[in-house]
């Protein structure tokens, strides 16, 4: 447990307690980033409630959540992210406090290294997903409902169909084997509703000499 009350050990949760959540708010799904970041921020709490604290440090800490949320919504948003950065940087590094107050108490190896790193991710990791999230769809999804195409594998609960020259995933309301002719009816999100194409029944060669 004494390990865990060390300075520099409590600085490392909390860096990678608050990249694993702001991972998690950039890109939600799994959940595994969700309970990574509160496992590691729990531990953080726990190891930091034990050790001296510089409250100016900590409302840097604190005010530099505000500027991430804006680049997130707002336009101009390098530079709050680049403004949120440098307060996580400065807030954590000083977090702890020491015999001089404008000493980190971590080792200053660790807390530059840590920094540099956690700086560099997540600028990157952010921008790159602002980045994605500006592209605009190369795809009209609601334009490829009447669109024909063919079951490439069998479908009922979700499978894939080639549609306007591209494969696509889709579901439908009873099964349809692989290879059959289909027509989409409805989406939902990214995945197709299709149903079989509906072909002219074969004629009978009986019925057809008999009319002959």
């Amino acid at each position: 447990m004494e390990l865990l009350f060390d300075p520099n050990v409590a600085y490392l949760l909390l860096a990678g307690g608050f990249m694993l959540a702001i991972l998690a708010l950039l890109s939600p799904g799994t959940g595994l980033l969700e309970i990574g970041a509160l496992i590691t921020l729990t531990l953080a709490v726990i190891s930091a409630s034990q050790i001296a604290v510089n409250l100016w440090a900590l409302l840097i800490l604190l005010i530099g959540v505000f500027p991430f949320f804006l680049a997130v919504r707002r336009s101009g948003r390098l530079l709050y992210l680049g403004i949120s950065i440098v307060a996580l940087v400065i807030g954590s590094a000083f977090l702890f406090r020491s015999s001089v107050w404008y000493i980190p108490a971590v080792n200053p190896i660790l807390a530059l290294v840590v920094s540099a790193v956690s700086a560099s991710f997540l600028w990157v990791a952010t921008t790159k997903i602002l980045e994605a999230e500006g592209i605009k769809p190369t795809h009209d999804l609601g334009a490829l409902i009447g669109a024909v195409g063919e079951a490439r594998t069998d479908i009922q609960a979700q499978g894939s169909v080639q549609v306007a020259g591209e494969l696509w995933s889709a579901f439908s309301a009873q099964r349809i084997p692989t290879g059959t002719p289909v027509r989409v009816i409805g989406r939902e999100g990214f995945m197709l509703e299709v149903e079989p194409l509906r072909q002219p029944a074969p004629l009978d060669p009986q019925n057809d000499q008999s009319a002959a």
